[in-house]
């Protein structure tokens, strides 16, 4: 009851973008780790599979045998639906044969799109056309481009109520983590909350301590000014 895209950057950033009529839908089927991979569990969704998945996915498996493993020791599979993205090649998915249509998968070099009581395959082949347009932009603007073109396509069949969006850096926790959890237009209200965290959020978190800098910046006006540089940059 969920369409979503996965994707990998130049840069190694993994990103999720998730849409669906059910609440909370960022709460349990996204899952991501630095520099190993992301998956994202649907349909029937099975919990278990985003740590076994990532795990596997850490351990040096591909894709393609993450999902297998996961399918295999799950007697639900016929019901569930997963794609997988790993640090190199294309991903793999499993939609079951009982997953509610309209329900499918797409795999591409560096991306992958997948989803279940859609409105029609239209919603992911308009994600993944959107996708591909948006090439140059930050892969935050472009999953979020991805997904609202699948809402406009007619995304879930049964209507609107959450969305999610998530990109994972180069440290252990995300880069960006941002839930709409209930809205009655919650790919637009994503957008909007993605603009919101351009403004201070996502500068700011760029300055706290991390891997490569455990103390972080603290000088506060040396903070502003790197906030106001990041601005400078983008031209806003």
């Amino acid at each position: 009851m969920t369409w979503s895209i996965l994707a990998r950057d130049g840069d190694g950033r993994f990103g999720v973008a998730i849409a669906s009529r059910f609440f909370a839908v960022g709460a349990l089927c996204v899952h991501t780790r630095r520099g190993v991979g992301a998956l994202c569990t649907q349909a029937l969704m099975n919990p278990l599979y985003g740590p076994a998945g990532i795990a596997l996915l850490a351990e040096g498996h591909t894709p393609q045998e993450v999902v297998a493993a996961l399918v295999a020791a799950d007697a639900g599979r016929a019901q569930r639906q997963v794609h997988v993205l790993g640090a190199r090649a294309s991903g793999a998915a499993h939609t079951g044969d009982a997953c509610v249509d309209w329900c499918g998968h797409r795999l591409f070099d560096d991306f992958s799109v997948a989803g279940n009581m859609l409105a029609g395959e239209a919603v992911l082949q308009a994600s993944a056309d959107a996708f591909v347009a948006a090439a140059g932009r930050p892969l935050a603007e472009r999953l979020v481009a991805a997904l609202q073109a699948g809402d406009d396509a007619g995304g879930d069949k049964r209507g609107k109520q959450s969305a999610a969006l998530r990109i994972q850096g180069d440290e252990d926790r995300p880069e960006l983590d941002i839930r709409v959890d209930d809205h009655a237009e919650p790919v637009a209200e994503l957008r909007r909350l993605y603009d919101v965290s351009l403004e201070r959020f996502q500068p700011f978190v760029a300055c706290l301590a991390g891997r490569h800098d455990p103390v972080g910046e603290l000088d506060r006006s040396r903070i502003e000014a790197r906030i106001a540089a990041f601005h400078a940059q983008r031209g806003t």
